[in-house]
């Protein structure tokens, strides 16, 4: 999902440290980078002392894998248990960039094309009722420019509470959380919304525009990517993303359900430093649901990073390409932040964000969740964040970005 509003190890982990016993002709590091490695430990610890995040878990990739990993504060405040490299957490957004990764494995396998009509998938019509004449198709959706924009129902009908919990528990909350009665499949969920007899229907559900001619960032609509991917391939989105994502790179911490991850390694999450949040999951998981490691982060980003330059191992170079390629054009913008360094919604490639600056990654954003993700395909080197604490206030913000700033500044350093 979205948010923030368009916005060590105390050695590095080299490859020096894998299989050490087998591999004998390996330099040790420069003592400069194990060097630099303690001024950045020092350097986020003094912004966590700052005090508006409970915890967190950075790390610092290149294709190669990670040149820094670590976690900071509680995982659980109450209980005084470190957040490391190995917490589990939902990352929100950024769990839309796997949805394009499994798009364009899908196309890979036959089984769709970006440009085929989401109908020819779908057993319900999903139409803008202004231009019902204009197809709206699977690049459409993945670019966010089908024109399907999210609702109240989206916002108050998504989340589901993982255990039941009295309401008077829940009444202080500033987030609308339901039972877990309430939770649905994909395929039962999509067409109360978008299905024009759907129970939450709503014309004001797509914009006035004719779809592929403005960007509108989109929830519901990175949804039915996922359920048109289902409908393709016949296998539950989930289990797509764990046969041809998560088993190939080795990101056996990573999934989708709480049934699917160590939930004894799963992060509280917090509304602000005191408060917090019940267990809780997304009927639209594919477009925030993602539940991982930096650990197991560090090794997706540096897969993009691989691909970028041409040596992915998830799809082919041609796939790779259009999943990076920029989409979009000035036209397809109101306006847009070319300044501020993690906005994602400068460009899109299939799902994957493009900023002004030439980053390429997405940010996330749920109820106790901030992350970043995004690397520089000239210097081939990527940072991830994420946070078990909402941000509420400019300061914690400024704590948030002061962290992806830090790695930042020294990702050149550690890179060597």
């Amino acid at each position: 999902m979205k948010t923030i509003w368009t916005f060590g190890l105390f050695f590095i982990l080299l490859l020096v440290h894998i299989n050490s016993s087998k591999i004998t002709n390996r330099q040790p590091p420069p003592p400069s980078v194990l060097l630099y490695s303690d001024s950045l430990t020092q350097a986020l610890n003094e912004l966590y002392s700052k005090g508006y995040i409970n915890g967190f878990a950075v790390t610092l990739v290149n294709g190669s894998g990670p040149l820094y990993l670590k976690g900071f504060g509680y995982m659980d405040v109450a209980a005084k248990k470190p957040y490391t490299d190995s917490t589990i957490q939902n990352i929100a957004s950024i769990s839309k960039t796997f949805i394009g990764i499994s798009l364009m494995k899908a196309q890979e396998l036959g089984k769709l094309k970006l440009d085929d009509p989401v109908n020819s998938y779908l057993p319900f019509k999903v139409i803008n009722p202004y231009f019902p004449e204009k197809e709206i198709t699977i690049r459409h959706l993945a670019t966010h420019t089908s024109t399907i924009t999210d609702t109240k129902y989206y916002d108050k009908k998504s989340y589901v509470l993982k255990d039941d919990i009295p309401a008077d528990k829940l009444k202080d909350l500033n987030e609308t959380f339901n039972s877990p009665s309430s939770k649905t499949t994909l395929l039962e969920f999509m067409p109360l919304v978008l299905d024009t007899k759907g129970k939450y229907y709503k014309k004001k559900g797509f914009l006035r525009e004719l779809p592929g001619t403005k960007f509108d960032y989109s929830n519901i609509a990175a949804t039915l990517a996922a359920l048109v991917l289902e409908q393709a391939t016949g296998v539950p989105f989930d289990a797509f993303t764990v046969n041809y994502i998560l088993n190939p790179l080795k990101m056996d911490d990573s999934g989708w359900y709480y049934d699917q991850i160590d939930l004894a390694m799963h992060s509280k999450l917090y509304s602000d430093k005191e408060t917090e949040l019940p267990f809780y999951e997304l009927i639209t998981y594919p477009d925030g649901g993602m539940r991982t490691t930096a650990k197991d982060m560090g090794k997706y980003l540096s897969e993009l990073i691989k691909a970028k330059a041409g040596k992915g191992t998830l799809l082919n170079p041609d796939s790779y390409k259009e999943y990076f390629k920029e989409q979009l054009n000035e036209s397809h913008f109101e306006e847009r932040d070319s300044v501020f360094p993690y906005n994602d919604e400068y460009n899109m490639g299939i799902f994957m964000g493009h900023s002004g600056n030439g980053a390429i990654g997405h940010t996330g954003g749920d109820p106790g969740v901030s992350s970043l993700m995004f690397f520089d395909p000239i210097t081939g080197i990527g940072r991830f964040l994420m946070i078990n604490t909402s941000l509420n206030s400019q300061e914690g913000a400024n704590e948030f970005f002061g962290i992806m700033n830090a790695l930042g500044e020294y990702s050149a350093k550690l890179n060597q």
